[in-house]
């Protein structure tokens, strides 16, 4: 090979080597550009992932082409606003998606539906919701609806937990009375009598449509038509155990108390199992409210209680005298070596020093150290208290005010 064959080959390297080396700087560049206006949208509409959603779902650098789902109209329109000079490719998909049709509303037709945090059953456990809630259908994938609950809360529940409606039959079984179960836990029957087939099984706030009545049975039709007899003496007309409701710190405690020695679940909104925001909703939802589902969304509700020192650290002498029973203590984990540490448990304060919290199991602990009972680590870890008995916040709602609710 002769020497100028050799240069030009080495110089039509070189010339590839930087430019590709060039491409690829551009490209990192342009991605930059996409994903800090990404990350501006996200904070100023979307700021909480697991009640509003603005991600990428597809991030091809190279080719400088990008996917982005949302659940905010607003946020869509901010990002294409701002878009116009970044030199890439970006589609953003608007939830619900189009594929779902006309059926954008699910009647939950298990006793708890179980939600995840991806469309697999072998995901991380997110929260639950109960048989005959209203959500609303996001999207679907891998035999999994991602759906938005009551409270607002996006997770995916399994297609075989849920029934797909039209507005037009969701209406109509909004239409319909119903009954609410109030039992612990149960079960619906195939027949009016104790010794017939079970159709289900059922669990406290289970509602479901009443079609009649047979001796000391409702007759009750289910979301996905399935008929089926509760004995009466276990559920309630939905009407009047809304009307019965008395949201004062004593029904609060009761029924938190009802709970003592359920385990503890991770992602557990139910009385088969709850996490420690599980179980305060649960509380709340037992006397009339929906509130927020985790403890670091239950924080940001209610009026604040003064329970920290000038420091920042937790008074128990000022706790005593300004914590009224059913404020909620919130506890953050990482608090002795992060002054801001996330909020990380919560639990209901009883009174005299002694709180009413999910860890391991649904148990009482003190404040106080000699209380037999103190718990040092949570003690050490407060962070927070708010009440939210008496508070106008709109995140705590009866359940007669909330949209997903119909009370007949």
């Amino acid at each position: 090979m002769t020497n100028k064959l050799k240069y030009a080959i080495l110089t039509c390297a070189g010339f590839f080597t930087i430019n590709h080396a060039f491409s690829q700087a551009l490209d990192s560049t342009v991605y930059l550009q996409v994903k800090e206006l990404q990350e501006t949208v996200r904070k100023a509409y979307a700021p909480d992932k697991r009640t509003k959603l603005f991600a990428f779902t597809k991030t091809d650098v190279a080719k400088n082409d990008y996917l982005i789902e949302t659940t905010e109209p607003a946020a869509k329109t901010a990002f294409e606003q701002q878009f116009k000079n970044i030199p890439a490719t970006v589609a953003i998909n608007l939830l619900p998606e189009q594929n779902l049709g006309n059926k954008l509303i699910g009647i939950v037709h298990l006793s708890v539906g179980n939600m995840r945090t991806k469309p697999d059953n072998a995901a991380e456990m997110a929260s639950q919701v109960l048989m005959g809630t209203q959500v609303d259908l996001l999207q679907k994938d891998h035999g999994e609806y991602r759906i938005r609950t009551p409270e607002g809360y996006i997770a995916w529940l399994p297609t075989s937990s849920v029934t797909a409606m039209t507005k037009e039959e969701a209406a109509q079984w909004n239409s319909q009375p119903k009954i609410i179960y109030t039992a612990e836990f149960g079960k619906s029957l195939s027949e009016p009598h104790a010794q017939s087939q079970r159709v289900s099984d059922l669990v406290y706030g289970d509602i479901l449509v009443l079609t009649g009545e047979k001796n000391n049975y409702f007759e009750v039709s289910y979301p996905d038509k399935r008929k089926a007899y509760i004995k009466k003496e276990e559920a309630l007309s939905l009407k009047k155990w809304v009307d019965s409701r008395n949201p004062t710190a004593d029904n609060l405690i009761s029924s938190a108390k009802s709970m003592l020695g359920l385990p503890y679940l991770w992602g557990g909104t139910s009385v088969k199992g709850v996490d420690c925001s599980g179980f305060t909703k649960t509380a709340y939802f037992m006397n009339g409210y929906v509130i927020p589902r985790d403890a670091s969304q239950q924080v940001l509700a209610g009026e604040s209680v003064d329970i920290l020192d000038a420091e920042g650290h937790f008074d128990p002498e000022k706790a005593l005298k300004n914590l009224k029973p059913a404020d909620l203590l919130f506890f953050a984990a990482g608090k002795n070596t992060n002054p801001n540490a996330r909020v990380t448990h919560v639990a209901l304060y009883i009174g005299n020093g002694t709180f009413i919290h999910a860890a391991g199991s649904v148990r009482i602990n003190s404040m106080l150290k000699d209380a037999a009972n103190y718990d040092d680590f949570q003690t050490r870890t407060v962070v927070a208290a708010k009440r939210y008995l008496g508070s106008n916040d709109p995140q705590i709602q009866k359940v007669q005010n909330n949209p997903y609710y119909s009370i007949k």
